[in-house]
């Protein structure tokens, strides 16, 4: 491809993506909030630009074959934080993309657009929004807005379901986890499926004790390769017994599920910071 576009490629997750999409295009331009973000792979080039606003979206994506959208405000929060980055952010970007001729938005959406549901429940691709927290609802949102973006304007996404993508560090992590590596599989047969239309696919590794279901997502030919069984005996025994009357344990969104709306999930969760350095 000639030119992909990166959002929040100063992000851990974005870190991770930066080299391989550098590799796919003869441009890649990555871009954050963050006055720089290193060394530059080659054919990247950074640009600081602000998801909330429009004209910075049209100009960003112009000539783009595709955009891969992973900026956001990555952690629950009140309303009024979410609402710019992620929402209105949102739809900046497909609206950047319809205007600039942009084929597809592959969207880094969640599993928190339906956290609520029981985790006993092995869930589908098509199963009903039922958003943990205001996190949560920005994603079902975004997907909503692919949805509509793909009927009535033709621009195809692809609205990928990140579970746990973070080193595994507890019990809901050995069925919920996505490597690194897995995670850049995922991306790459987002990108290079010709035709997708509109698309949801869970981003999960290929573990034992998977909850959800991507049966109807296989076309897209992403088969995942790591599985956190390896770590299941010493994170089992660290945990004890767990509380099956908190929602925490018993749904698929894990501490998003229990915190108060506005609190944050990542605070519970401990993510380990170990963003990729150039």
């Amino acid at each position: 491809m000639k030119k992909l576009v990166l959002t929040g490629a100063a992000g851990r997750l974005g870190s991770y993506l930066r080299e391989p999409m550098s590799r796919m295009c003869d441009e890649l331009v990555s871009t954050d909030l963050a006055q720089d973000i290193g060394k530059l792979y080659d054919g990247e080039r950074y640009v600081k630009a602000d998801l909330a606003s429009l004209d910075a979206m049209i100009d960003l994506l112009q000539g783009a074959d595709m955009v891969v959208h992973f900026g956001a405000y990555g952690d629950e929060a009140p309303f009024e934080t979410i609402l710019g980055p992620n929402i209105i952010g949102a739809y900046n970007i497909w609206e950047a993309a319809w205007r600039n001729g942009v084929r597809r938005v592959v969207y880094a959406s969640s599993i928190h657009a339906v956290g609520m549901h029981p985790k006993t429940d092995f869930i589908g691709t098509d199963v009903r929004h039922r958003p943990d927290t205001f996190y949560g609802l920005a994603k079902c949102f975004a997907e909503d807005l692919a949805s509509l973006y793909w009927d009535k304007r033709q621009v195809e996404s692809v609205c990928m379901r990140i579970l746990s993508c973070a080193q595994v560090g507890n019990p809901r992590a050995i069925g919920t986890w996505l490597s690194y590596d897995d995670l850049i599989k995922l991306v790459q047969r987002a990108i290079d499926t010709p035709v997708t239309g509109f698309a949801v696919v869970y981003g999960v590794s290929d573990n034992d004790r998977v909850p959800v279901d991507n049966a109807k997502a296989s076309f897209l030919g992403y088969r995942p390769r790591d599985n956190a069984e390896q770590f299941a005996e010493k994170i089992f025994a660290e945990a004890g017994p767990l509380d099956h009357q908190d929602p925490g344990n018993m749904c698929h969104g894990g501490p998003f599920a229990a915190v108060p709306l506005g609190d944050s999930g990542l605070a519970v969760l401990k993510v380990v910071d170990d963003t990729k350095k150039t």
